[in-house]
């Protein structure tokens, strides 16, 4: 018989499988950590030409996924797209230093600057991945901008026969586009290089047959390029959202657990929770034949509640009015729309395993209740840097209400930004012109600055805001999740206090 993990044994395995997990982006997705939801799968049908999520769902894990053979083949055989095997896969764009495949920073703040088109841009990186020789290294990307203004015939030719052949040899070319947010630093100028980039997708989706793009992409950022490219519409009807559920979050929690290598505590982990195989390399455990952990700890909500509840506490307190911790900690990292970032989530846990390690070392759990609260301040601080660092209008909104209760009249919300005059803040600090011969304002901010009615309603549709009553007046309660309240400095009678007892 297999001796239970004590809490300091599961403490110190969390706080081990959990390193790193919060800057996942900065490393390679391996078999040792790909872990595949349900719900992502239509995320890789190789016609799903925009895949939408915010910071920390999985964009870049997937992008750097499709272009790992061994990756593709586990995702082929796990979400059953056997179509993944015929594929050829480049990069079109990613946060590779020096990468051959397209125009890095510098590189291409310098193509825009001299006046290069976004189309004339994307066309070199999609022909350069073709192989068009006259692209080849040590080209430049200057160079190889002109050679297709300069050669609108061959290069659609060079299309034309890649298509076909593709089509002879049943394979896809397929362009993977991650990162966007770091094209260029003015958002204006990002804006105008992803319309650009959906404008040739776009092409290809509908003038090809097996030349594809897919593009990750924060959902601001494809409705602000709908706005400057209507036909991008035309790609929502087969878009995929990386999202995710709450046995979808603890099953990646218990994936992390059970595949920490060479660790005495994840193999017991494993002994006691049973059903976990190796893999063929034997560095990876995961359910026979699958490529996920056991279907208990993978969507069975209740066996998840009973392995949880040996870990964290029973109760956020002395009893169950205070909730459970198993569905209190994803409900307090929901944004208004019910959304969960899996680094969020990841982060709270992490945090409460090292707070409850020097704060309570000797309590009966791994995990104290109080330090869970203190991972989900945390986990709200970190969101709204990066919220604040994506759409940077928020915090011009949502600042000037720090110190208020929540929920708050949405009367009382306009009344604050009228005497702060947002607007005119919003207006000042949200509009460019974009660099052309025509030069042409476009908003990065909020889309009626001038409305704060409407903006309300921005708000609510990026998560941030959530309206508490059917009736839409001045009189109507707004709320703030509190993944973004307690960061933002926002209180909540009987909620997480803003700062630890």
């Amino acid at each position: 018989m297999t001796e239970p993990l004590s809490p300091g044994e599961y403490r110190d395995l969390l706080s081990r499988a959990l390193e790193g997990t919060v800057d996942a982006d900065t490393r390679p997705p391996t078999s040792h950590t790909l872990y595949m939801p349900d719900a992502h799968r239509a995320a890789l049908y190789v016609d799903s030409t925009v895949v939408q999520g915010g910071r920390g769902v999985g964009k870049t894990f997937w992008a750097r996924s499709l272009l790992d053979p061994a990756l593709r083949e586990a995702a082929a055989v796990e979400y059953g797209i056997s179509r993944l095997r015929r594929l050829r896969v480049s990069p079109g764009h990613g946060m590779d230093m020096g990468s051959p495949h397209y125009p890095g920073p510098l590189a291409l703040y310098g193509l825009v600057a001299d006046g290069a088109l976004p189309d004339e841009i994307w066309y070199a990186v999609l022909l350069t991945a073709l192989g068009q020789p006259e692209l080849k290294e040590p080209a430049e990307w200057a160079d190889r901008v002109a050679w297709v203004r300069a050669n609108p015939g061959p290069a659609e030719r060079t299309i034309a026969q890649a298509d076909a052949e593709a089509s002879a040899d049943d394979v896809v070319h397929l362009l993977v586009f991650d990162g966007l947010e770091h094209l260029h630093h003015d958002r204006a100028t990002t804006d105008q290089l992803i319309a650009g980039l959906l404008r040739v997708a776009l092409r290809m989706r509908f003038g090809t047959r097996n030349i594809r793009f897919k593009v990750f992409a924060r959902p601001d950022m494809f409705d602000t390029a709908k706005q400057l490219f209507p036909d991008a519409s035309k790609l929502s009807g087969n878009a995929a959202y990386l999202e995710w559920s709450r046995t979808d979050l603890y099953g990646l929690l218990f994936h992390h657990l059970g595949n920490e290598n060479d660790d005495d505590s994840a193999r017991r982990f494993r002994r006691i929770t049973g059903g976990w195989e190796p893999g063929p390399d034997e560095d990876r455990y995961w359910q026979a034949d699958r490529y996920v952990p056991p279907a208990a700890l993978r969507n069975d909500a209740k066996a998840q509640t009973a392995l949880f509840e040996r870990i964290a506490d029973k109760f956020m307190g002395s009893n169950v009015r205070q909730g459970r911790p198993y569905t209190w900690l994803p409900n307090h990292l929901m944004d208004s729309k019910d959304r969960i970032s899996p680094r969020s989530f990841l982060k709270a846990l992490a945090v409460a395993a090292e707070t409850t390690r020097t704060s309570h070392p000797s309590h009966a759990r791994a995990l104290h209740h109080d330090a869970i609260r203190s991972g989900v301040r945390e986990a709200s601080t970190v969101r709204v840097d990066q919220v604040c660092e994506d759409t940077p209008w928020v915090e011009l909104a949502i600042k000037p209400l720090a110190g208020c209760q929540v929920p708050l009249a949405q009367g009382k919300v306009i009344g604050i930004w009228k005497d702060r005059d947002l607007p005119r803040e919003l207006r000042e600090k949200s509009a460019r012109y974009v660099q052309s011969d025509r030069p042409e304002l476009v908003r990065t901010g909020p889309r009626h600055p001038d409305d704060l009615r409407r903006l309300v309603q921005e708000l609510i549709d990026l998560g941030v805001l959530r309206r508490r009553d059917k009736e839409v007046d001045d009189y109507s309660l707004l709320d703030l999740p509190d993944i973004y309240r307690l960061a933002f400095g926002l209180g909540r009678m009987g909620g997480i206090p803003l700062t630890g007892s």
